[in-house]
């Protein structure tokens, strides 16, 4: 991993540059996906089996094969081997426990007026869950999007998960029954998010779509946005680890290769004011490197996104990381809970050495889709409220209306909307 202190003379450009990273910008790929929808939108079922049979070597060879019924769900659920099924569980009910938390109620008030504001909450009626596939498979991804959308109230789940060659992990299947998932399709990339988005002869259309996936994935979801809703535009994985005082760096070390293993465009990034401690993590990660199975997507990562930087203090490491805004932020110190306070930034906090980002990777209860590639300075973990959507309630009552209608007079007059002038009038003259 590239070495960096905040005291080098080009640190803020060279740091930067390291941050710097677009998932959609490619014109091809942009190109590409434009294609992929516009055709999905005019061929339905047949150019998404096409598609997925040129891409995933599906050997599907009529649209319905593509779906996976509610008893295999059912069946996968059932062969599980005991502790994977009692892990599945617990993590679901983690899950579901925090995501309850989360659920708000509508509300009103009666002004002084007499009239009657407030808001309402209502489910949305059917969303599309995207599952990753391909070089992994990813259970803990349905319980993420799945649950939430459970407490919201959503009266349809519809899943999409790409299936290699037509093979899927059972445990995603299992998932998807223990999470209430109502249709699973084995497709994925830019034509399952078209379909969706769209809808086909067979997969109905969606109101909004969750779930992270690869760059094409990523495109699409940009491009049906306005059609339909999304969660984020999601990036390559990151995490950021902020070391002081006495720390195991074995511990560290792993927990910066724990997301560099997931893409060899992952970033992890470790922070300290102590130098020794710098040293003893770079030789700790070299070491796991060793006899890590996924150690060359690890090795790549590291070396082109990668970094150990050295701090003045924890003053400049609070500047870096609200600069990074990162996905995963591990505070690794003694008043880690008291630093987070000064954090503005950050998809998701775990704070103190006993809280390994892979925690909440699966079982802790706070959803793990989060903002990547800074946006967390304007975005918010996945959660029940990305499953709602709020109208406002306004009830005028007859004495109530008359001094808001008479302001609601003046100022229309003032913006040139004579009917919107006259609308109000009516009710107070």
């Amino acid at each position: 991993m590239r070495r960096l202190s905040t005291q080098e003379q080009n640190f803020k450009q060279v740091f930067a540059d390291l941050l710097a990273f677009e998932t959609v910008s490619d014109p091809e790929l942009l190109k590409t996906v434009d294609q992929i929808i516009a055709d999905v939108r005019l061929y339905g079922d047949a150019h998404v089996l096409k598609l997925t049979q040129q891409f995933d070597r599906h050997p599907a060879h009529q649209f319905s094969d593509l779906e996976v019924s509610q008893q295999q769900l059912k069946a996968a659920f059932d062969d599980l081997d005991k502790d994977v099924r009692a892990a599945l569980e617990m993590a679901a009910v983690r899950i579901r426990a925090f995501h309850e938390a989360q659920k708000q109620d509508g509300w009103t008030y009666v002004d002084a007026l007499g009239n009657t504001l407030g808001q309402k909450v209502t489910p949305l009626d059917r969303v599309g869950i995207y599952v990753p596939g391909g070089l992994a498979s990813y259970p803990s991804s349905v319980l993420m999007n799945a649950v939430p959308a459970h407490v919201a109230g959503v009266q349809e789940i519809i899943m999409v998960v790409p299936a290699p060659n037509g093979e899927l992990n059972p445990l995603v299947l299992a998932a998807a029954y223990l999470a209430g998932v109502h249709r699973v399709f084995t497709i994925g990339g830019a034509q399952a998010v078209a379909a969706l988005a769209y809808g086909t002869e067979t997969i109905p259309q969606v109101d909004k779509i969750t779930g992270p996936g690869n760059r094409f994935v990523a495109a699409a979801k940009r491009a049906v946005f306005g059609q339909v809703g999304i969660d984020m535009i999601a990036g390559p994985s990151e995490i950021l680890v902020y070391a002081e005082g006495v720390n195991n760096a074995k511990w560290l070390a792993m927990d910066v290769l724990s997301q560099a293993e997931h893409d060899t465009v992952a970033q992890a990034i470790f922070i300290t004011p102590d130098e020794q401690l710098l040293n003893a993590v770079a030789e700790a990660v070299e070491i796991h490197l060793a006899n890590l199975p996924k150690a060359d997507i690890a090795r790549t990562s590291i070396k082109n996104r990668g970094a150990l930087v050295l701090v003045k203090d924890r003053t400049e490491a609070i500047e870096l990381i609200n600069q990074v805004a990162p996905e995963h932020l591990e505070l690794c110190l003694d008043d880690a809970e008291a630093m987070s306070h000064q954090i503005r930034h950050a998809g998701a906090i775990f704070m103190g050495r006993y809280t390994p980002e892979a925690i909440g990777d699966y079982c802790a209860g706070p959803n793990h889709v989060l903002p990547t590639s800074g946006t967390a300075r304007f975005s918010s973990p996945l959660g029940v409220y990305d499953f709602q959507k709020r109208s406002s309630l306004i009830m005028c009552s007859q004495d109530g209306v008359k001094s808001l209608a008479k302001t609601a007079d003046i100022l229309a007059q003032q913006e040139n909307l004579d009917a919107h002038a006259r609308s109000a009038r009516y009710r107070y003259l």
